[in-house]
This record gives C-alpha cells, sequence and structure tokens, in this order.
C-alpha cells in the first residue's frame, strides 16, 4: 500500500530538516510526501526544493493549517494518509513499515498509536506522553480521541467523511476524528509505540487565549455530533493531566 505523508510549513526553515530527515530515514519504500507551504519567507522552500524525497510541493496563502491539509489530501494518491507537521518527527525508522503492516493484515481503515511531547529546543526531552488505547464508541463521551498526529486513514475515509472544517480554528481536527470514529462502517487499530514526536508550543496550547477559544470549539463540536457536554468537556481536558505523570 502507498503511503501519502503530508506536511503543511509556513516559515518553518529550522525545524523542517528533522521532520524531512525523519520521513526521510524511513524503511517504507512506497512512500508520497506532500509539503503544503503557506507562503514562506525564511528559506523554507530552498530547503524543500534539496530534498529529493519531496514528491509534491505547493506553496501559496492559505487558510491556516486545516485548509493546507485539505490540500494535502487532495493531492494525495497514496492508500493511506497521515500528517506530520514540520514541528514533528516520525519516532523510528520503521513504524511507516509497521502501520502499513496493521491496514494489510488486519484490513482495518484507520490505524493511531501513541505521541510524545518534547521540549521546544531539545528533542530528546519528554515532557509528557500521550499514550493511547483500544478504541470503544463509548470512549467518545468521555473526551477520549487518539493524538491526531498519529491518526492513519485510508484515502477513501477522506473521500466518504469530507474536509477539516475550516469553521473550527483550532479544534478542526477534533471534529474531524469525531466524525470518522462515529462511524460504524470503519475499523480502527491501536498500535501501543510511539508514532510521533512532537515539539510542544502548537496553535492549541501556545496562550490562555489558543486554550479558551480551543475549549469552546470542541464544546461546541461535542454538542453538533451529541457526544456529550460540559462533563465530556471535562473529561477531555482532565485526562490530559496523566500524560505529565
Amino acid at each position: 500500500m502507498r503511503i501519502s505523508i503530508i506536511t503543511s510549513t509556513f516559515n518553518s526553515a529550522s525545524t523542517l530538516p528533522d521532520t524531512i530527515d525523519s520521513i526521510q530515514n524511513q524503511n517504507y519504500a512506497n512512500l508520497e510526501y506532500i509539503i503544503i507551504d503557506g507562503g514562506s519567507k525564511d528559506g523554507t522552500l530552498d530547503l524543500v526544493n534539496e530534498r529529493s524525497i519531496v514528491s509534491k510541493c505547493i506553496s501559496e496563502p492559505d487558510k491556516g493549517i486545516y485548509d493546507a491539509l485539505n490540500k494535502g489530501v487532495q493531492l494525495a494518491s497514496g492508500d493511506i494518509i497521515g500528517f506530520v507537521h514540520s514541528d514533528d518527527l516520525l519516532a523510528s525508522k520503521d513504524i511507516l513499515e509497521k502501520i502499513a503492516a496493521i491496514f494489510v493484515n488486519e484490513g482495518v481503515d484507520g490505524v493511531y498509536g501513541d505521541l510524545i511531547y518534547s521540549n521546544k529546543t531539545d528533542i530528546n526531552k519528554t515532557i509528557r506522553t500521550w499514550k493511547s488505547q483500544a478504541f470503544h464508541p463509548n470512549l467518545l463521551r468521555k473526551g477520549w480521541m487518539p493524538a491526531h498526529p498519529t491518526f492513519f486513514l485510508k484515502k477513501e475515509v477522506y473521500n466518504h467523511i469530507g474536509a477539516f472544517n475550516l469553521d473550527y480554528s483550532i479544534a478542526a481536527d477534533y471534529d474531524f476524528m469525531v466524525r470518522v470514529l462515529q462511524n460504524k462502517e470503519y475499523k480502527f487499530a491501536y498500535l501501543p509505540e510511539i508514532i510521533t514526536n512532537m515539539r510542544v508550543g502548537g496553535a492549541s496550547n501556545r496562550s490562555l487565549k489558543n486554550i479558551l477559544q480551543k475549549s469552546k470549539e470542541d464544546f461546541r463540536i461535542m454538542q453538533t455530533h451529541k457526544i456529550g457536554g460540559l462533563s465530556t468537556l471535562i473529561g477531555k481536558n482532565v485526562s490530559k493531566l496523566k500524560q505529565f505523570i
């Protein structure tokens, strides 16, 4: 199965080399790597042009990361789609090989795993660990979700479920995952390994304002998809505390 990896970038020259290296070093050969750039001015595109691993790249103004990811999904030709953001990297050289094997051997529609948050300047210093679990629909009412950067899906799921909803500026990934996980036609597998190493400081937790905005969007998503209300929102946030232990 062909895997399409999508990275969205905007003035990402300081962290992008680590991201690209983690993809270029994968043991899995049947790989398409797509970069969607928002019009960087810091040398990001020079880095991209130097790397032969990049299959496709477009650079143009966009409406934010979810708009960029939607563009990447449209360009992707792989059977499986995954995202590696420009602050992140794949945790091991054989992780795509393991993910592809699960898709083939277990006949699932999606695979997800664990994630570690690392120090922004020292990628080897772990701040917190997001350990996931096997999926059950009841978990959604508890505020549970997989870590989105670890969530690999068949392209046909995107064709069926649709794009990231740009009405959500911070939580469109949560909205998308709820739409996918609520669909009873799909099967998912949990890979109990670290898939993604993510630097701290992402959009959702960059400031108190962003945290409040995300909570508002999360609550709206919960009500829209009828998976809960205030108790679900509290559960979603409280569950993250154990990631620091």
